[in-house]
């Protein structure tokens, strides 16, 4: 756990609001013009990608890659929308699917959560077999658009659920990390999904929490590459660290506060109102988060270039406030010019493609920071 960071115990609160808040919605969202296959709606972001990919010439600084990722990533409604809104930005996102809701209610005793009694967990399961089915077509889906499937484990149990995340040791962490494959493995024989375990190659900790040295053991040893848990104080470059590529989330400041939080809608939401439900106030923390947002692409872009995560949950949070404005954002953001919204998986490819020195040179560079001006 990360305890220097002001905003942690917005993390540790939100286990209390996770509980149905993080469960598949199931319910119908507007879908996707079905005239339009998935490979034709990934042809675009696909190209634009491509424009990128090769070492940086002389003089040339990095494109502005924005990553939009999503945990649970259980929703049928938000995988709708994320999916239409991303085809129409020639964008790529990250769902960081929770293993539990691949198993419907009547399966929950196959999950054994470290430290825990089988069928336990701190979010819902899968729901009825049908719901499940639903979320499976939402994966097949996605992943026929190119976008990227990542872990957000199983059970999570955040900061007061114990044994908590944040007290496992690496057997712990592989018992997750063993039982979120099967779960995938077993969709993928018994559900139709599209998803090969091996493709799985990152994933972010519930509310941000774990020990990174007992973590990145059981990531390596499950052929996985790179994790989004920690944070940086600005927008900071991934580092490698033990084997695994870190791409931290972004502590900002927020404008309309004038203080650092950490660029994700929960602590958004707890930042403003203490993560009360406020119906009169959907528009202001829509035009703030948005306003954040917004500074805080800017001062990557102007400053050091250094990839955006945006991290978010499938849920409409305070009359769906923090759902809107990440979705205006991937909106407006991902067609904008030297910009390219995409996956964990394809910024690591790019940078794997660059000579390390002119790479170490733009890791060096100060994080980027919203300026005090701002706001």
């Amino acid at each position: 756990m990360r305890r220097n960071l002001p905003l942690l115990a917005a993390l540790l609160v939100a286990t209390a609001m996770v509980v149905g808040q993080l469960l598949p919605a199931g319910q119908a969202g507007a879908a996707l013009d079905p005239t339009v296959d998935p490979p034709s709606r990934a042809a675009a972001a696909q190209t634009r990608l491509a424009a990128v990919m090769h070492p940086l010439r002389p003089g040339e600084k990095p494109p502005q890659f924005v990553i939009f990722s999503f945990d649970g990533a259980g929703s049928h409604t938000h995988w709708q929308r994320i999916m239409d809104i991303a085809a129409r930005s020639q964008a790529s996102v990250t769902g960081f699917l929770s293993g539990i809701y691949l198993l419907d209610d009547g399966q929950k005793g196959r999950y054994h959560g470290p430290g825990h009694a089988a069928g336990k967990a701190s979010i819902g399961f899968g729901g009825p077999p049908a719901q499940v089915a639903t979320l499976v077509d939402d994966l097949n889906e996605a992943r026929a658009s190119g976008h990227e499937i990542g872990t957000h484990y199983n059970g999570h149990f955040c900061h007061g659920a114990e044994p908590s995340v944040g007290r496992w040791n690496t057997a712990a962490w592989d018992s997750e990390l063993d039982q979120f494959q099967s779960f995938v493995a077993t969709a993928r024989a018994e559900r139709g999904l599209q998803l090969d375990p091996a493709t799985v190659r990152g994933g972010r900790t519930p509310c941000l929490e774990g020990n990174p040295a007992a973590l990145f053991p059981a990531l390596k040893a499950h052929g996985m590459t790179y994790d989004s848990s920690l944070t940086s104080t600005g927008v900071a470059w991934p580092e490698d660290r033990d084997g695994i590529r870190e791409f931290p989330m972004p502590v900002v400041r927020v404008p309309a506060l004038g203080r650092k939080v950490i660029l994700m809608d929960y602590n958004l939401w707890f930042a403003f109102d203490r993560a009360r439900d406020a119906p009169a106030r959907v528009t202001e923390f829509t035009d703030q988060s948005l306003e954040t947002y917004r500074a805080t692409y800017d001062a990557a872009f102007t400053q050091n270039r250094a990839p955006l995560v945006v991290g978010n949950h499938f849920n409409d949070w305070n009359g769906g406030a923090f759902a809107t404005a990440v979705e205006r954002f991937l909106g407006e953001v991902c067609l904008k010019p030297e910009t390219v919204c995409t996956t964990y998986g394809n910024v690591s490819r790019w940078m794997d493609m660059q000579d390390p020195a002119v790479l170490a040179e733009w890791r060096a560079k100060p994080h980027a920071q919203v300026p005090a001006s701002v706001g």
